[in-house]
């Protein structure tokens, strides 16, 4: 569990699909998070860099940096403020779970994410 480092907890959400990301970080941002909205995996870092999330909401397969390599990435620009990281993917064959479990990754979501679910998981991680 973590705590937020400012008032608001902040997600980042990550999806070469804007659409994916833009309504995920429009839907957590309504009910009382900061988010932002990335595409690649070179601007989530950059963004990460600055904005500093408490938690990552990443895609897998994203094209140029996969989630993966992403997430990888993060934990080691973090260091020890290390933001939690959810892969929200429609994948779910034994590659993905491999690459899933070898990035480290805190939580696997299935696309398409049910809100009340997605809300239980960042609840459990981001509560005092």
């Amino acid at each position: 569990m973590i705590l937020s480092r400012g008032s608001l907890p902040r997600i980042l959400c990550v999806d070469d699909n804007r659409d994916v990301a833009d309504s995920a970080a429009l839907l957590l941002e309504l009910i009382g998070y900061e988010t932002r909205a990335c595409y690649d995996g070179p601007a989530a870092l950059e963004q990460a860099a600055t904005f500093q999330p408490d938690v990552c909401l990443i895609d897998l397969n994203m094209p140029g940096m996969n989630g993966d390599e992403l997430a990888v990435r993060l934990r080691e620009q973090a260091g020890r403020q290390s933001p939690v990281l959810i892969v929200v993917t429609a994948m779910s064959d034994e590659n993905s779970r491999h690459r899933i479990a070898a990035a480290n990754f805190d939580q696997h979501l299935t696309k398409p994410v049910d809100p009340p679910q997605l809300l239980a998981v960042l609840t459990r991680f981001l509560q005092p």
